[in-house]
This record gives C-alpha cells, structure tokens and sequence, in this order.
C-alpha cells in the first residue's frame, strides 16, 4: 500500500511540529511548509493526499491557497485550522471543497482521528453505504469533490435512517445555503436546535440566518464553535 502523504501549512512552528509529531506515527509521510507560498509551490512539485491549512497566514493566506488548489490539485483532501473561531468565507470554503475544520488548540488525538475520518472517505463505496454514519461521510466526500446535489441527497439519507441527531440536519441546511434556499437552511437548523439545543453550530447558524443581531454571516459545521 502506498504511504499516504500529508502537507501541514501554518506559520507557527510549534503548530507544525505538534502536527508532524502527531501524524508521522500513522505512517503518514509529513511535509510542512510555512506559508501559502511555500504550500503551493509544494503542491506543484509533489502529489499530496492531505493538506492541513491553516486560514489565517500573512501573505498568501488560507483562502487564497484554497482557490488555487482548486485550480491546480483539486484532488487534495483539505483539514482547514484556525485559531479564530470564524472563518469569514465559509460558502466559499465550502464550495471549493473544503468541508472538515479544527480548532486551535487541539490534541493528537482529535488531529488523529479527524485525520483517520478523511482519508478514510477514499475507500467508500457506494454499494457498501450503511447507516447513518456513512452516508454522512459519503455526503462529505461529495462535498470535496464539488458534488453538492449527491451531498444533499445522502444527507437526506442519513436523516431518514436516523432523525434524532443534529449532525445531518446541520449539515443539510448548510448545502440548503449554498444553493440559495434560505427558508429550507432556516427549517433544517431550527431542527437541529431543537433535536439538542446544546449544539452551537445549530443554534449560531440559526440566530445567523435569522438576522439576530449576534449574526457573523458565517456557516457552522459538524461540532466547531464556528467555521
């Protein structure tokens, strides 16, 4: 089997190394590089599986990598890092396939298992989707691959082989955003909200959409503060 390959962008030394430290055990060859300028000069000499990005870098910035990669390795998995909570672009994010976030700080393990969840999507099969957890990573992969249509429908898959968890209600009125129905992304995160109204990203989304005054015009995902 060939070795997976993973390049970590992020300004901050002690990010990349605590990176690196946490992946190379996975038998994951690690490349690092200090800024957007130096991952896509990366990207343009070598292949790479993964990319852990961080958003927030002087210079060429997260966003900017992100479009370019769309143009040149559109193939790369994304992890998108931030210390910031926010993530102003999020429907450009999200478009540009960029679906899986972490938050600043975190510890080998989430990195490990969020990781192990990407990479794992390759192996999918659509004959060998069952449950609620799989249509949910298939739905992911759908997104990474810019198929947005195939994401909603296994979304809804997942919803009605279970419709207790906030996850894919969440996550249905995100894509219900993307394409512009705004009414539909309302009634999908008021259900969420209302099936666990601990769930920050339900509940931010919704007080966003909504208009409440505590909007930041951005779009949360799975279990981060904001993206």
């Amino acid at each position: 089997m060939t070795m997976k390959s993973v390049l970590v962008v992020d300004d901050e030394k002690n990010i990349r190394q605590t990176l690196a430290q946490a992946l190379i055990p996975m038998g994951l060859h690690v490349e690092t590089a200090v800024n957007g300028e130096e991952a896509l000069q990366k990207v343009r000499d070598a292949e790479f599986d993964l990319m852990l990005l961080d958003l927030k870098m002087p210079g060429v910035d997260g966003m900017e990598v992100l479009r370019s990669l769309s143009d040149v390795r559109p193939e790369i998995r994304i992890i998108i890092i931030t210390a910031y909570g926010t993530v102003k672009n999020a429907v450009e994010a999200i478009k540009l396939g960029a679906v899986d976030f972490i938050e600043k700080p975190f510890s080998p393990r989430e990195i490990r298992e969020l990781v192990n969840s990407v990479l794992a999507r390759d192996a999918l099969e659509p004959s060998a989707l069952h449950g609620y957890d799989a249509h949910i990573q298939w739905s992911k992969r759908c997104i990474q691959e810019r198929r947005f249509p195939s994401a909603e429908e296994h979304v809804r898959k997942a919803i009605g082989l279970d419709a207790s968890r906030a996850e894919a209600f969440n996550l249905l009125g995100a894509l219900q955003e993307l394409r512009g129905d705004g009414l539909g992304a309302a009634k999908s995160y008021r259900a969420a909200y209302a099936l666990d109204p601990t769930y920050k990203p339900a509940r931010m989304n919704l007080e966003r959409i909504s208009a409440i005054p505590r909007s930041s015009g951005t779009i949360l995902l799975d279990g981060q503060e904001e993206l």
